[in-house]
């Protein structure tokens, strides 16, 4: 199951889930997406994202308006469309329109594999990104083990390349595979100094001592997190509001 959580309210872009894009807003578009991967569901807050779903027949379930994460909103959601324990969940942002579909199904077939490994809370993927990109502080680096199992996720620049120049860093992707049952552990964990500091909840799992396991992949994709951003995506894209 692919759930993209779609909370209306946003400090930077109000409304961004429902950006044109296209002439699609942007939260569908991303649901068109990934929509051949696995059965799609929105979870939002909002009622007019309700009802565009509806228009486009796309399942949306309504979730709190008091959840701090995008995780805590599709754990409500994988409770009330009743998922099984071992069914896999994948989380994918609905500001993300122009993600590739094999990079989702990257994550998904990951996910699959790790489902019965109890030490594995989460499942995710990177790309490779060049000196300069990891300058921004919005883009997540990451670094892995020999057999890419994530050791610490950070906006500063890891690793740190002190006596080198270095072009080989992990840029993370905020798409997340659970099962529901390492979903519910993960909501039921207490925040961690480091995730506050960095404000990047996947250091919850680590700092609990969970597994992030994490696949490689080759994208040209980026969230939309400002109205820049999105002006960025069109003309990259050739689309036009």
């Amino acid at each position: 199951m692919i759930i993209i959580p779609a909370r209306i309210g946003s400090s930077r872009f109000p409304n961004k889930v429902l950006a044109d894009i296209g002439g699609l807003p942007m939260v569908i578009r991303t649901a068109q997406a990934v929509a051949h991967i696995d059965k799609v569901a929105i979870a939002t807050d909002s009622q007019e994202v309700m009802d565009i779903a509806k228009h486009y027949n796309i399942e949306a379930i309504m979730t709190s308006t008091e959840h701090h994460s995008g995780t805590d909103r599709i754990y409500e959601a994988a409770k009330k469309l009743d998922l099984s324990d071992n069914e896999v969940i994948i989380n994918v942002q609905g500001d993300e329109p122009f993600i590739e579909q094999e990079v989702v199904q990257a994550v998904f077939d990951l996910t699959e594999k790790n489902k019965n490994n109890p030490e594995i809370m989460m499942n995710s993927c990177y790309k490779i990104m060049n000196n300069p990109e990891a300058d921004d502080p919005n883009i997540v680096k990451l670094v892995t083990s020999d057999d890419d199992i994530a050791l610490y996720f950070s906006r500063a620049k890891i690793p740190y390349p002190r006596d080198h120049h270095f072009n080989d860093y992990k840029g993370h992707l905020g798409i997340y595979g659970f099962t529901k049952k390492s979903l519910a552990t993960f909501c039921q964990l207490s925040a961690a100094p480091l995730e506050d500091i960095e404000k990047l909840e996947q250091l919850r799992a680590l700092y609990h001592g969970y597994k992030i396991a994490m696949v490689e992949v080759k994208t040209q994709s980026f969230g939309i997190d400002t109205p820049e951003d999105l002006d960025n995506a069109l003309k990259i894209y050739k689309l036009k509001k």
